[in-house]
């Protein structure tokens, strides 16, 4: 196999192992017989009376379905909030395991069209509020939860209504608030975010099964944090409101919610009949990539699940870490090149502020890898890009377009370059199946990639000043290099794989 066939079929592999059906059938478990229990990665949940379901996210019709096929018999009821067209779209794919059986006991509304709060998931978002208040101490409530959740789950406190609160919030985004303040103040304004479902459901048993979209996966952040305690208070949501001059322009309903909540920061309330756990994430992905890679004799490293920045910043860590490692190979990487280039790396990552990386600690674990192994690095997370073209592409096939501009000016900047005595492969792909507007999920870039290109006709710095790079990659070699899996029904946001052979004895 190629080094471009190992890249894809880790990709594969590491999106197949947060897929619903196999991440919820490793995880759960229901354990019959007289005393029955609900059994989530070891710890036992009894069902003493009924199980109920409900769930909200982009990837739960599949996390339903199969959870409905484990618990068979036990699951009284089910209330589900997925995005308008999803069941279609699956059916289109043939993608059968992902949707519910012909007499399923779990009901599906669609809504949220262009993952925006409407009508249809308010509707939805009642109709779970209402299965939870209606729970006794010997039910358990089963909560599916993935990325998506929370335009899924508008709730507003009465008497905000839906559009009030929208509007509010689109008022706020306008004038510069950041996402995270943004999403303070829409779980203040919610009766089911920030914690909300999970008081409603009490003083029923709550497990929540989470598929993680965000970075470092926190509980309340992930589709607002519906089952896990607020860590923000009323206080710290008209702060914001004040920040952006809204305290005297708000409508009179959100007013007379503000003021008749708790101004105290709220006590840490008893959340301990809530178990929150994450059974997918990108961590787990980029694992079974490793296990993998290891398996086609790969010396393998993951540097994070967590790289986030410009995605231009990006590629040019991901370029100077493919440079170290071929420096190594040519027995260059303890002088003064390598001293540079670990530099740079440091330097970029002081620039990225990428969360956990322990930089120094990978850099160590880089310098006992010679040529007579090939190397994979693995890495995880969403990157952003800054738009100043009209072209057609999404971060995955810009960052794999950078990586490879970037390849090509660091070859021809040194004439006997140790990438020149290296074949490198770059894959960066969108967990979901799908990066931006494109059919694609990504893109795979090489060494020759430019040169290539330009015999070609095709200037990959002309593509990129427009951010037309699913334009580049159509055209290119008849679309041989785009990363195309369809619709997956999972996301843990990315996954890049930069695997390096050294291609003569050094």
């Amino acid at each position: 196999m190629s080094l471009r066939e190992h890249a894809l079929s880790l990709f594969r592999s590491a999106v197949g192992t947060v897929r619903p059906a196999p991440m919820l059938k490793r995880a759960v478990k229901l354990q019959g017989g007289e005393c029955p229990q609900l059994l989530v990665k070891g710890q036992a949940f009894p069902v003493k009376r009924d199980l109920y379901l409900v769930g909200f996210g982009k990837a739960v019709l599949g996390m339903a379905a199969a959870a409905e096929e484990i618990l068979g018999d036990h699951l009284i009821q089910g209330i589900i909030n997925v995005p308008l067209g999803i069941q279609e779209s699956l059916q289109r794919a043939g993608m059968q395991e992902m949707l519910l059986k012909p007499r399923s006991k779990i009901q599906v509304i669609e809504g949220a069209k262009n993952n925006l709060p409407d009508a249809e998931a308010l509707k939805g978002a009642v109709a779970i509020q209402e299965l939870a208040e209606g729970l006794t101490a010997d039910d358990l409530l089963l909560v599916l939860i993935s990325g998506g959740g929370s335009a899924l789950l508008p709730a507003p406190i009465p008497p905000i209504l839906l559009k009030e609160k929208e509007e509010l919030t689109k008022t706020l985004a306008s004038r510069g608030a950041a996402i995270q303040e943004l999403n303070i103040v829409r779980k203040t304004l919610s009766l089911l975010k920030g914690g909300g479902l999970a008081r409603l459901a009490y003083p029923a048993q709550v497990v929540s099964l989470i598929l993680s979209d965000v970075i470092g996966d926190p509980l309340d952040i992930i589709a607002s944090g519906p089952t896990a305690a607020s860590s923000h208070s009323v206080q710290d949501c008209l702060q914001i409101l004040a920040k952006y001059n809204l305290l005297h322009n708000l409508p009179q309903s959100v007013e007379t919610v503000l003021s008749s909540s708790p101004t105290k920061p709220n006590a840490p309330e008893d959340y301990s009949h809530v178990c929150n756990i994450i059974i997918g994430s990108n961590t787990l992905a980029l694992e079974e990539a490793k296990r993998q890679a290891e398996g086609l004799g790969y010396a393998t490293l993951i540097l994070s699940a967590a790289i986030c920045g410009e995605v231009g910043c990006v590629a040019t860590l991901y370029c100077q870490l493919i440079w170290l490692v071929c420096l190594g190979f040519a027995g260059l990487g303890e002088g003064p090149l390598g001293d540079e280039v670990r530099g740079n790396l440091r330097q970029l990552v002081a620039e990225l502020g990428i969360p956990g990386l322990n930089l120094a600690k990978f850099l160590q674990a880089l310098r006992g890898l010679g040529p007579e192994r090939p190397v994979c690095i693995l890495a995880g997370g969403e990157t952003t890009v800054q738009l100043q073209g009209t072209g057609k592409g999404g971060r995955n096939q810009e960052l794999a377009l950078r990586v490879g501009l970037e390849l090509h000016r660091a070859q021809a900047a040194e004439v006997s370059s140790p990438p020149g005595r290296c074949e490198i492969v770059f894959l960066s792909g969108g967990t979901d199946g799908q990066d931006g507007p494109t059919e694609a999920a990504g893109a795979i870039c090489s060494l020759e990639l430019v040169d290539e290109a330009l015999q070609e006709g095709l200037d990959v710095e002309a593509f990129l000043s427009n951010n037309d790079s699913y334009t580049f990659f159509s055209q290119f070699q008849g679309g041989h290099h785009l990363l195309v899996t369809g619709l997956t029904g999972t996301n843990v946001m990315d996954i890049q794989a930069i695997l390096i052979r050294a291609t003569e004895r050094l």
